[in-house]
């Protein structure tokens, strides 16, 4: 019988599958529950788990920011990889590490209890129950789509979808030959706008912000755009950065072309990544609008007084955080806040873990990676967290930060200066090794769940070796 707790990592996406990597380093033992049919979250096209997609596109990040430190991108990957390729290489990842043994596919989580004993109790759809000693929680965040809320007044007869459903400019809902309306500002908003403004797509295509943000091309002086971020040190002032944002940003200067005067600093706000844009705009594939302000019939009429008429509105809102396997009362993110510990923990347990639930000014997959490692090394007594009351005021410290330094919205909730979040993670990592050294490495959490799901098991049609009630 291991000393070791037992592990639920719940999703199989980029974050999860860095955590089950991070745990079987460590032989923890743990079961990854999935929802969908294969691995990769939202980068899985037509994801059959209902709750990520993936538009037929390519990533705005370069393939050296997106990879994980022990698992580098093939060298023929292009600079910016469609999103096969970055499928194919989760894929490749969970295949190559041995992962895959322990993942149950099609078996998503409806319900998670906190026991008295400090166990979890997980529920999944099919019907199984398991007790676990440690929960981590990587579920996502772009899956629960976000709308206008109030809604714009009066009543539109086009169509109307989220940027989430959609595929290309023929799924789920024709647009070729139509005029399209993208409201919001952001990557995405960006490439379907691009994507839809291409010759014998749609017959028209307005962009609609509802705040403007600043704009950098892939490329800046021939080199990829993201990359220039090494040359900034890590302790290189906000100030300083937002300066260098800002006088990327001008070379995209959107009320050049019409569009909204922003109303926060550059750097406030998440920057759009995009070749296309600026000079879709600049050659007028593009008809920048401000905000919708209602609907008639088929008419738009925009909060200038203009009119247009509209065969369909790609609402580009963003996303609700959300955690449907949690009683409500128990954990939500209401207006999408959660504050939590580096991101990652909820100061009251010592065994749960949020991985992956932040939005970087970067890439993501190292930022994961690091917390699977973190957590991995707490469990086997490597790390010792700070007091809850050390955690909270971190916490508090860490939130009026946010506050000050991105702009007032649901999306910079989660905000997350890439070098300087993994920096200090890394830093509050070592600080907790050396407070775990000195006490004598003591395990933080007891293996007792392995010992309440004995009676009534039923044998996983995954892996008969795995207990269930």
């Amino acid at each position: 019988m291991s000393s070791l707790p037992s592990v639920c990592v719940i999703g199989a996406g980029p974050s999860g599958i860095s955590v089950c990597k991070a745990l079987k380093d460590k032989e923890i033992s743990f079961d990854c529950y999935e929802a969908g049919s294969e691995v990769g979250g939202n980068w899985r096209f037509n994801n059959d788990n209902k709750m990520s997609n993936i538009y037929s596109l390519h990533t705005s990040t370069h393939k050296d920011k997106m990879e994980y430190n022990d698992y580098l991108m093939p060298p023929i990957y292009t600079d910016y990889p469609r999103h096969q390729k970055i499928s194919e290489y989760f894929i490749n990842y969970v295949n190559h590490f041995g992962l895959r043994k322990h993942i149950y596919f099609k078996t998503p989580v409806v319900h998670v209890e906190h026991q008295e004993d400090g166990t979890w109790l997980v529920k999944t759809g099919n019907g199984k129950r398991k007790y676990y000693d440690v929960l981590t929680v990587s579920n996502g965040h772009h899956w629960s789509q976000r709308w206008p809320n109030p809604a714009f007044p009066g009543k539109f007869t086009g169509k109307i979808i989220h940027s989430h459903s959609y595929i290309d400019p023929e799924n789920p809902i024709k647009l070729i030959g139509k005029r399209v309306i993208i409201l919001g500002m952001e990557n995405t908003a960006m490439d379907i706008a691009a994507e839809l403004c291409r010759p014998d797509i749609a017959s028209k295509v307005f962009l609609a912000p509802e705040r403007e943000t600043s704009i950098i091309p892939n490329y800046l002086l021939e080199k990829p755009s993201d990359n220039s971020a090494e040359l900034i040190p890590v302790h290189t002032s906000f100030w300083l950065k937002n300066f260098t944002i800002g006088i990327s940003s001008k070379l995209g200067n959107f009320q050049d072309f019409g569009l909204l005067k922003s109303d926060h600093k550059p750097g406030a706000a998440h920057p759009i990544i995009s070749q296309d844009i600026l000079v879709r705009l600049r050659r007028e594939d593009i008809t920048p609008k401000p905000n919708i302000e209602s609907y008639n019939g088929n008419k738009v009429r925009f909060i200038d007084g203009s009119e247009e008429e509209i065969d369909a509105v790609v609402y580009c809102t963003g996303y609700d955080i959300k955690f449907p396997f949690f009683d409500e009362n128990f954990i939500s993110a209401k207006d999408n806040y959660l504050p939590l510990f580096y991101r990652m923990i909820k100061p009251e347990f010592k065994n749960l873990f949020f991985v992956g639930l932040f939005q970087p000014l970067g890439p993501i997959a190292p930022l994961v990676e690091f917390q699977g490692k973190w957590i991995s090394e707490y469990l086997i007594g490597n790390y010792e967290m700070p007091s809850v009351q050390e955690m909270s005021k971190s916490i508090e410290k860490y939130e009026s930060k946010t506050r000050k330094r991105y702009a007032t919205s649901k999306r910079h909730t989660i905000k997350v200066d890439f070098e300087s979040f993994l920096y200090d993670m890394k830093s509050e990592f070592k600080k907790g090794k050396k407070k775990a050294s000195k006490n004598g490495n003591k395990l933080p959490v007891t293996a007792i769940a392995q010992n309440k799901s004995v009676s009534k098991n039923k044998a996983s049609e995954h892996n008969p070796s795995q207990r269930f009630e």
